[in-house]
């Protein structure tokens, strides 16, 4: 066998390799192209204004701005745009807590009266920094109680001062017993940070990370500062934007008040994979997977870390990720260890749909089938009820409504309603008001609000049927209630307690899965029957009747149904207009 000549096995081994070479360009400029189509889209829709920073295996792939920064003065937002971060902000928190732990300043399961004596020891002396990094304090959430948007939210506060505000409240739960998000742990952790290190959570931010990962476009938002380069934070109204409200910075605080670039971001990422801010052991630690948290996902400190579905398919990969949102923003940063990528997403008109636009970047990036945007139904029929009249833009509603072009949003539609209100135009609100009840009939909210409209056009007939009809779907709903008897209704019915017998609460007791992964358990305590769903925390149900039991922390209801022999088999849930039905698995 005659053997081939070294120069022409050269050659064809350079060809091979040069090949290949070629195809991975190729597709690696296959997937920018991908992305860039996919955000232009969701730019073109109203559906995301921001940057981006894509990242695979370690190098910067893709990185852009989409639509103003700042709307007035048509400045559109780039790679270095500053974007506050919210609830982002609570990585770093944790990062500065583990690096007084590895410095032998702080023990985190010590109780958290150690560090802030002053703290009511009557809860302090049971909660341990672990709680408060993993939200499993029980100590409530500030920015939950009521009124807290238009009473606290502009004042400015010193940090000591502001803990007043929470920390003499009862626990919702004892500390270690379950995992309910607070931001009022996180404020806590910056306060014992700064007790610790005799410096101000600002400063140890800059000291400890800033500086040493030269994130020099990243900070403590502070209101007075002059930043270039700084994003407004705007929130969509209609077809359109205003300005978010005003926040005073001092009140997120450790749970989210900073502000940062999607390049800063990357840096922040790069320096995740190394040794620069903690030895190993503690870097273990910050990622280590403690509670169940949202969906599939763990929370460690800081994070959430857990497998996440790729695309369409059912491969899936492990993600360490984040969201946040703070008036006039919400942002996304997703990082996948396996492949060392990265995506950043960071948008000043709140309320985008950054996890799906996440999914489909990682999709594109793994080659596999992904959702690609649709368009708003309430958009496109607001802006045809602008041109044109409400008569038309409901006839153009019927003709897309069903469309796969289109996404039908019940609060998206709610909202044009009340904007239609806003624009004292209550007879058109009222006809948008009537689709929204005709498309999701089970809807609490949807015909509490036609009853609002109708009430405004003199039309108390109609009106108090569909508050009848608004509160028998929620008797929680004590706004409708206080309309009924606005109205002259007797709303004694609506008042009283139904009581269920004992032994027919006990037959409800057990597990139901509603869907793969996802199960509803009933117990009870007491009188009162609880539900709890995967990796969810446990709200209290109340009697509509025998059966049918409600909540009232969200409008959600569900009903025990009974086999032939009169057992209960399976619980049907309610909520956003969907039944689903779950067999029971376990008494």
């Amino acid at each position: 066998m005659k053997s081939i000549p070294h120069h022409i096995f050269s050659k064809k081994i350079i060809l091979a390799l040069f090949t290949l070479l070629m195809f991975q360009i190729n597709f690696a400029q296959s997937k920018v192209k991908q992305i860039d189509n996919l955000l232009n889209k969701y730019t073109e829709y109203g559906k995301f204004n921001g940057s981006v920073l894509v990242s695979d295996h370690g190098k910067v792939i893709y990185k852009k701005g989409f639509g103003m920064a700042n709307m007035e003065w048509d400045i559109p937002n780039q790679p270095n745009t500053k974007h506050r971060l919210g609830s982002i902000t609570k990585q770093f928190t944790a990062m500065l807590i583990l690096q007084l732990v590895a410095d032998g300043k702080l023990d985190l399961q010590a109780p958290i009266t150690t560090y802030l004596p002053d703290y009511p020891k009557a809860t302090g002396d049971k909660i341990t920094t672990h709680h408060l990094l993993t939200h499993t304090s029980g100590i409530p959430n500030y920015t939950s109680f009521p009124g807290f948007m238009q009473d606290e939210s502009r004042n400015p506060s010193s940090p000591s001062a502001f803990v007043k505000k929470f920390d003499s409240k009862d626990l919702d739960f004892s500390p270690g017993e379950k995992f309910s998000y607070s931001n009022s742990g996180y404020f806590l952790l910056g306060v014992i940070a700064e007790k610790l290190s005799g410096k101000t959570y600002e400063e140890m931010l800059h000291d400890a990370i800033f500086t040493p990962l030269n994130m020099n476009d990243t900070g403590y938002d502070n209101h007075p500062d002059i930043l270039k380069n700084r994003a407004t934070g705007y929130e969509k109204n209609g077809n359109s934007y205003v300005n978010s409200r005003y926040l005073d910075m001092s009140i997120p605080y450790a749970a989210g008040s900073m502000y940062s670039t999607v390049e800063d971001l990357y840096l922040w990422d790069q320096a995740l994979y190394t040794n620069k801010l903690l030895p190993q052991k503690y870097m273990d630690m910050y990622f280590k997977p403690y509670v169940p948290a949202f969906g599939n996902a763990h929370y460690a400190y800081g994070w959430g870390v857990g497998k996440e579905a790729i695309g369409k398919s059912t491969d899936s990969i492990y993600t360490i990720g984040h969201g946040g949102g703070i008036n006039g923003f919400n942002t996304n940063i997703s990082r996948a260890p396996s492949d060392k990528s990265l995506v950043v997403l960071l948008n000043n008109t709140g309320g985008a749909p950054l996890n799906a636009i996440t999914d489909a970047i990682r999709s594109i990036m793994h080659g596999k089938e992904y959702n690609f945007p649709k368009q708003s139904t309430a958009n496109a029929v607001f802006a045809a009820i602008q041109d044109k009249g409400i008569d038309a833009g409901i006839t153009y509603y019927k003709t897309i409504k069903d469309s796969e072009n289109f996404d039908l949003n019940e609060r998206e539609m709610n909202a044009m309603g009340y904007q239609l209100m806003q624009a004292d135009k209550p007879d058109d609100a009222a006809k948008v008001f009537k689709l929204i009840v005709d498309e999701f009939p089970e809807s609490s909210n949807a015909y509490d609000s036609y009853g609002e409209a109708l009430m405004a056009l003199g039309k108390n007939d109609l009106a108090i049927i569909n508050y009848k009809k608004s509160v028998e779907l929620n008797p929680n709903n004590q706004g409708g209630i206080d309309f009924l008897k606005k109205l002259g209704v007797d709303v004694s019915q609506y008042e009283k307690d139904v009581v269920v017998a004992d032994s027919i609460l006990e037959s409800y007791v057990g597990k139901f899965e509603i869907a793969p992964s996802f199960i509803i358990a009933i117990r009870k305590d007491g009188s009162q029957l609880k539900a709890q769903a995967t990796n969810q925390p446990e709200f209290d149900i109340f009697p509509k009747s025998e059966t049918v039991f409600y909540l009232k922390v969200v409008d959600a209801q569900i009903t025990f149904n009974k086999n032939d022999a009169g057992n209960v088999d399976s619980v049907t849930l309610l909520q956003g207009g969907r039944e689903i039905t779950g067999k029971r698995i376990e008494e």
